[in-house]
């Protein structure tokens, strides 16, 4: 698996870019990769796709959008685009707009940079990372953010836990089923961020010391749909859980993919715990 830094090339990095729409910024964030060879043209439209058709689910986090589209012969290899805009962009997401920072993903197989989006969920899901990187000033600067090493994980705060604590109040008298000892995490290509997700829901789930008895597999719309009844549950965006519809289990909507006290919050409702 590759690690974060190394899929960036410094050329594919923009700092104050003029991109003032999220199209603009979506094809901003191609044409780094087109520039690095990465990608071809192909790719950056199909990343716009991908937002046409399901809608803002790629802004997973306040403020940061994760560009991407499926694996195909329009990319080389695998690699990331770092752009932040001018000014903030408007996606059309209800909580996480607007934009300041988006990475652009291209995947040359569904595994590869798995272990790269987790070290970058890492650094998102870090206020004084995150803040470095919103204020890198250099392409440098954003690499070295990027491939520091993470810190030790610390305990969630007591305000973390109390919300979702609180947040997962459960109705005694709502009915439970066995487990299937399997959770989906889903987006529109299921390599992207759904991959986010996974990582934010095992980071959970081992601090509940229950990493060994439940599985979290990412997966795509389609895929999922099928799916569905193997698992307890979805976890999804908004954008996305409107694409699903009713697919038999229930399906929760996650609003910031890297904040491990809202996932807390779903999956404490979900088992009653």
């Amino acid at each position: 698996m590759s690690q974060l830094s190394d899929l960036v090339d410094p050329a594919a990095i923009s700092l104050q870019n003029p991109a003032a729409t999220w199209r603009d910024v979506i094809t901003a964030a191609g044409a780094l990769l087109e520039s690095t060879g990465a990608v071809d043209p192909a790719y950056t439209a199909a990343m716009i796709r991908s937002v046409e058709e399901h809608g803002p689910y790629i802004v997973i986090a306040p403020g940061f959008a994760l560009a991407h589209a499926r694996p195909d012969a329009s990319v080389h290899r695998t690699a990331m685009s770092v752009l932040r805009p001018q000014a903030p962009i408007v996606f059309g997401h209800e909580s996480n707009d607007p934009v300041t920072l988006v990475v652009a993903l291209a995947a040359a197989d569904p595994s590869a940079h798995q272990q790269a989006l987790a070290a970058l969920a890492g650094i998102l899901a870090d206020p004084a990372r995150r803040a470095a990187l919103d204020e890198a000033a250099t392409p440098e600067q954003v690499l070295a953010v990027l491939g520091a090493e993470r810190p030790t994980a610390s305990a969630p705060s007591a305000a973390a836990a109390t919300t979702a604590t609180e947040s997962a109040t459960v109705d005694p008298d709502e009915p439970t089923v066995p487990s299937k000892n399997l959770l989906l995490t889903v987006c529109g290509n299921g390599l992207g961020t759904s991959l986010f997700l996974k990582n934010t829901a095992e980071t959970v789930l081992g601090t509940w010391g229950w990493g060994s008895l439940l599985s979290v597999e990412a997966t795509d719309t389609i895929s999922a749909k099928g799916r569905a009844k193997e698992a307890d549950a979805i976890l999804t965006s908004g954008a996305i859980a409107q694409t699903l519809g009713e697919v038999g289990v229930p399906v929760h909507v996650i609003e910031n993919f890297t904040s491990t006290a809202e996932v807390d919050a779903a999956l404490r409702r979900l088992y009653a715990v």
